[in-house]
Formats: structure tokens, sequence, C-alpha cells
């Protein structure tokens, strides 16, 4: 990495990216500035959040630290990272902690993340970190795996931006020794953190999730660069569609696509079927900022938003996914009555019936 900042000049993006809090992350990352600025990189530190934690405080050492900003919410002074003072500083290299940290009201930026994209536009080089759980579309599987829903996020488009990722990574019986010998949490602290989110099955669950979201971004670019080198003939892309609603639950059906499509190295659509009952003057005002909601959503993931009217769902899918050799499709199915499906037929039986070269995905919905 070092070697191309200096060849090359061109901004680098390394990400560091771990099960929970306690691995090591902003440790390595330290540890990693120390080496560069040794061979000759101009490196600081933006943001670095220790938690008192006297190894990781020890680490930051003699490195130079911008100095925070101070910003008055509510009236209490809060600190975050000064961007303008590092874009004047201007160095090579750049440290930034807590990647999915939300911005104080009043910041340059929402969310941390896009402080991070202005700096690798400005043509400074970051390393920075991140928990897995904070990765959008592994959002629905945390909650269900560990009972905590992450606010959190960062999109998964930046683990794309990424020219190195980097998994820390320590076993779980040394995660939870950590915690018990106050490396991670205050002392009153640890017995809670212990019985809820540093459960061995939660610990468990999130290890094999960053390690299989590290495997994959691994493999994605190595083939990318297979392509281009021409190491091998090209395979027949893959395109994935995922049927997007007005639901309030279609959240975990695009996060799911966005999942499955980047496993695949695909490109993927969410794909929304505007029939006559849900047209600009006619739709309901609460599916219509539902909606909004979803398609803002959808574009963070990645996905190509794309409208087609029809007068069933079922016709704009089927048409779509013909026309574009869709190769895998998600589907979101709440649970619906015999009567119902009678009455009203099944979108998903009709594009079964019709489309036979996709594999098809169904993700159950709450009512």
């Amino acid at each position: 990495m070092l070697a191309r900042v200096q060849s090359t000049g061109r901004p680098r993006l390394r990400l560091y990216i771990g099960a929970a809090p306690g691995v090591g992350k902003t440790y390595s990352m330290l540890r990693d500035a120390h080496d560069a600025r040794r061979q000759g990189i101009d490196a600081v530190v933006g943001f670095v959040e220790t938690y008192g934690r006297a190894d990781t405080e020890a680490q930051v050492g003699d490195l130079e630290v911008v100095p925070r900003r101070s910003i008055e919410y509510r009236g209490v002074v809060l600190e975050e990272m000064d961007v303008d003072g590092i874009l004047e500083r201007r160095p090579q290299l750049c440290i930034v902690d807590e990647l999915a940290h939300s911005n104080v009201p009043g910041s340059r930026h929402e969310k941390r993340y896009q402080d991070v994209l202005e700096l690798l536009d400005s043509g400074i080089t970051v390393m920075t970190a991140v928990n897995i759980q904070h990765l959008e579309t592994l959002n629905d599987a945390v909650g269900r795996a560990t009972g905590v829903r992450v606010r959190e996020t960062v999109p998964d488009t930046f683990l794309d931006r990424a020219d190195e990722v980097v998994n820390v990574d320590v076993t779980v019986e040394e995660l939870r020794s950590r915690l018990r010998q106050g490396k991670v949490y205050k002392p009153d602290k640890v017995e809670q953190a212990l019985t809820n989110f540093f459960r061995e099955g939660n610990l468990s669950t999130l290890r094999e999730l960053a390690l299989r979201a590290v495997a994959d971004e691994v493999g994605e670019k190595a083939a990318s660069y297979r392509q281009r080198e021409g190491l091998e003939p090209a395979l027949i892309p893959e395109r994935v569609m995922v049927c997007m609603s007005s639901a309030e639950q279609a959240p975990r059906v695009l996060r799911t696509g966005a999942r499955i499509a980047g496993r695949l190295g695909a490109r993927w659509y969410a794909v929304y079927v505007e029939t006559p009952q849900e047209a600009p003057g006619r739709i309901d005002r609460q599916d219509r900022d539902a909606l909004a909601r979803n398609v803002v959503l959808a574009e963070s993931l990645g996905a190509t938003v794309v409208r087609v009217r029809a007068d069933r769902p079922a016709d704009g899918l089927i048409a779509f996914a013909n026309r574009e050799g869709i190769t895998h499709v998600i589907f979101g199915q709440s649970a619906r009555s015999r009567m119902e499906i009678l009455w009203k037929g099944s979108t998903l039986n009709r594009f079964l019936e019709e489309v036979r070269d996709a594999a098809v995905q169904v993700v159950p919905l709450d009512q």
C-alpha cells in the first residue's frame, strides 16, 4: 500500500473490519501508521477514540493528532473530526476511527464515512475501521442473531470503494478474556456485556459474518483483477433483480438482494412496478413516503432503481427479467391466505411459471 501511494500518488482506502469492539482494529491502524511514517509517509491522526484503553493510547505515541472541532448542540459542546483542519494540513495519510459514527447536527456531513470520502476526493489516503454489524446489508442478520438493532450503518458501496480490506480477528475466547481484563469496557460494564452482546453465540456469529464479508470482498476484487488482466475468460455475468414495493418491510428484501449481488459480484436492480392503483395521483401518502425511503436505501446499497409501469406487478417483473437476462430474483413474501391468492392471484407463482432461467429466493416478511 505504501509503495503504491508513493509511486502513483493516488489516494487509497484501507478498511479494517472486526467482529466486535475490542478485537484490535484501532491498535492495528495506529501500528500501521507508525510503519508508514518510518517509511517517509506524512501520516496524521484525524480521529481516534481509545475509550481509555491503555494499550491503544500508548500506540498513538508521537503521531501528530489534528485537533478536533467543537460544536455546540442543545446546550452541550461536543467534539467531532475537523475535516477542514485535515484538508488544510494536507497529509499523505490520515487515520479515521469509528467509520459508522453519525456526526453532530451542524457538522460538515451527516455521517463520518462521508467525511472520509471527501478526504479521499481531496487526494488524502485514509485508513479507517468499522465493526461488521455496521454494514448496511447485514443489519437484519445482526439484529436477528444478537437481538441488537444497530442504528448507525455504512453502505456496502463503501466496502467496494476500499482498495484493501483487512480483517482484524481474534478468537471468541480471547475477546471475552480481554473484556474481563477491562481492555474493552470499564469494569462496571463487563458483566452486563458478557451476558448480553458479548455472549459466545453472538460473537461466534459476528466473527463468521466478518470472515465471510472479507472473503467475499477479496474474491470479488480478485475476480475483477483476473478479468482486467485477461488471466481467464470472462464468465456470463450474473444479474440480480430485487422486487421492490412500497411496503415498510421492503428494506429487508433490499438488504438480502444487495448481499447476494455482492457475493456474486453482480450488477443488481431494485425494480418497482407502478400499477394504475399506485400511479402518482392515486398512491396512498403513507405508501408514497415508504416507497421514497425504499428508493433511497436501494440506491445507497448500490442498486440501479427501475420503475416499470404495468397493470399487474407480475407483468412488469416478468417483462423486465426477460429483457435484461436476470439470473437471480429476490421476492418478499408476507403471509397470505389461500383465499387471497385465489382471489388476487400470486405474483410469485406467475413469475415462476413464466421465467424458467432465473434462481428465485423468497424472503419471509412479517404481516
